[in-house]
């Protein structure tokens, strides 16, 4: 056999042998990209999902601040609603959990003075913001919580 003929048959073999492995190679890439993309989706979204429960935390500690004498938790309360609003929560909302209370000076609050701890705490893990996806579980938390404390006059 000529030599050019064999090199010819040898060049259409080996791109017939090679066809596929781009299809295999993007599938393979493809599904961990996928799964990496879903996961930064997963994490940002819970990240927003807490700052959003420090915000909340943050706004009843203001109102409870500022409130009438007496009226500390039920203006912390109507504070905190509207915080959550954005991500269609309420206090009363399946695993979320919203406490108003009066602390002493061994919380953070300067002796003689009275203060209102806030805290906003949601049950990740029972209740995700984002569909389940295998694996993730371990990545991101069960409970996200903030707490927040202010003086009240």
């Amino acid at each position: 056999m000529n030599q050019a003929v064999s090199n010819c048959i040898s060049r259409r073999s080996r791109g017939r042998d090679e066809r596929g492995t781009a299809v295999v190679e993007f599938a393979i890439a493809s599904v961990l990209l996928l799964t990496l993309l879903f996961g930064i989706i997963s994490y940002g979204y819970a990240l927003s999902f807490k700052q959003g429960l420090t915000q909340a935390a943050a706004e009843g500690a203001r109102a409870a601040a500022v409130a009438s004498t007496g009226q500390a938790a039920t203006a912390a309360a109507a504070a905190v609603g509207p915080a959550l609003g954005a991500f269609k929560k309420t206090c009363t909302s399946t695993g979320m959990s919203c406490t108003y209370s009066t602390t002493v000076a061994d919380t953070g609050c300067a002796a003689g003075t009275s203060c209102m701890r806030v805290q906003v705490s949601y049950d990740y893990k029972n209740y995700p913001l984002m569909p389940k996806f295998p694996g993730f579980g371990l990545l991101l938390p069960d409970t996200l919580k903030s707490t927040s404390i202010t003086r009240v006059n």
